[in-house]
């Protein structure tokens, strides 16, 4: 009954303020927030904004915390396949029915204010957060960063992990528009850390504005790989640690912005390297690059704009079998540029819409892949399940199928994995 008492409430939501509608601003989460929780956490914040890699980063700090002993409440979003994946204590989702208060009571407290599904979803995670007394927050923010609903609370510590042309249409055309806007997450006098090497001077000039201690990949903290160790080095300070478990070779610059963050709040949590090192070897994250099964060998990734396409091209490398790719994407999305960092990736191309009001249809991403044009053979397909079912029935034993475009593409296609065979 619980489970359909949230499903309720968040259908509640969806027709109030639809999921997909996006209303940048903080003055109307503030004044609910104040309402709800007048003196703010208890507890250290660490907020991760950034185009790819903030997901990952929350894994590992909220892994790295448990390690050591501590009890975080993560808040991270979307979801894959239950709601309550967005709000973690300890490592695992909230109970549905704490779910259901938190939104309760930020319906009280809200009263006339009118706030999107995203705000109200965040501001029910902060409540979550106050009501289970954790030793450390972690947030992840949804869009941008200057503007978003989580960035209503001051953090500790700030990471910038990666600046890439993604939600232009928010957050504006260029890099240095969108760097301007994550750096929103940083506070006066305290410490920001930014994975992106090749950073546009605005976000110096940004960070330099608001006052932050900025920590620079490359120039303040580095990592490289040695077998299967990780070395970072922030400062003076060598940290020798295991390669993290999960896939991809940029998850080495996600563990590095996690360990330097730690590192920036000093004794507050004062987790040891060890702790450190069994966080990532411990760190999951559906959907990042995960093998979900051999012969034939199945991926799913979230990669949706051309920086983490580009990676998981990389990632793929050379295949000698057929591979087939399970493509969808939303409304927004560059489609050429995700088109042109995977060609040559995949024999053939199911593409498929999404079943949601943000979802492009097929038709429409085909006609885009074809401009590049994508090599392969391209077909589509009336759903994202049915277009799995196909790349079940045809691939061998030794070939490939990758489902990747967006968190809702492979959510989609979840259950038909999951049940394959």
């Amino acid at each position: 009954m619980t489970d359909k008492a949230l499903a309720d409430w968040l259908a509640r939501l969806d027709r109030r303020s639809p999921e997909s509608r996006i209303d940048l601003g903080l003055d109307r989460v503030r004044t609910v927030y104040r309402r709800l929780t007048p003196n703010g956490p208890d507890c250290p914040v660490i907020t991760v904004a950034g185009t790819n890699g903030k997901g990952s980063v929350v894994a590992m700090l909220e892994a790295m915390a448990l390690a050591a002993g501590l009890k975080p409440f993560a808040y991270s979003s979307p979801h894959l396949v239950e709601f309550g994946e967005r709000m973690r204590v300890a490592g695992q989702p909230a109970p549905a029915a704490d779910i259901v208060g938190a939104l309760e009571s930020v319906e009280r407290a809200r009263g006339e204010i009118a706030l999107t599904y995203f705000e109200h979803v965040t501001l029910a995670a902060l409540v979550l957060a106050r009501e289970s007394d954790p030793d450390v927050m972690l947030m992840e923010v949804g869009l941008g960063g200057r503007l978003d609903a989580v960035n209503v609370i001051d953090a500790d510590v700030a990471v910038i992990t990666s600046i890439a042309l993604d939600h232009t249409d928010w957050l504006g055309p260029t890099r240095a528009d969108i760097a301007r806007e994550k750096a929103g997450v940083a506070r006066a006098g305290r410490p920001v850390i930014v994975g992106e090497k090749r950073r546009p001077p605005a976000l110096e000039e940004a960070l330099q504005r608001i006052g932050a201690k900025s920590i620079m990949a490359g120039r303040d903290f580095t990592w490289r790989r040695a077998g299967e160790r990780l070395h970072v080095r922030v400062d003076k300070r060598l940290f020798s640690l295991p390669h993290p478990l999960m896939s991809g070779q940029w998850q080495a610059a996600n563990a590095a912005c996690a360990v330097t963050a730690l590192s920036a709040l000093g004794e507050r949590l004062g987790l040891s390297e060890a702790a450190m090192g069994r966080g990532l070897t411990s760190a999951r994250l559906p959907g990042r690059f995960q093998r979900l099964s051999e012969e034939p060998a199945v991926y799913v990734d979230v990669a949706h704009n051309g920086a983490a396409a580009r990676e998981l091209a990389r990632a793929l490398g050379e295949f000698p079998g057929r591979s087939y790719a399970v493509f969808s994407a939303l409304a927004g999305k560059n489609i050429r540029a995700i088109g042109r960092a995977l060609d040559g990736c995949f024999s053939d191309w199911l593409v498929a819409g999404i079943d949601d009001d943000r979802g492009l249809s097929a038709a429409a991403i085909d006609a885009e892949l074809a401009q590049i044009p994508v090599s392969g053979r391209r077909e589509t397909v009336e759903s994202v399940p049915r277009a799995v079912e196909l790349a079940l029935e045809r691939a061998g034993r030794n070939d490939r199928i990758v489902v990747f475009g967006s968190f809702r593409t492979v959510a989609e296609a979840w259950p038909t994995l999951m049940h394959q065979g």
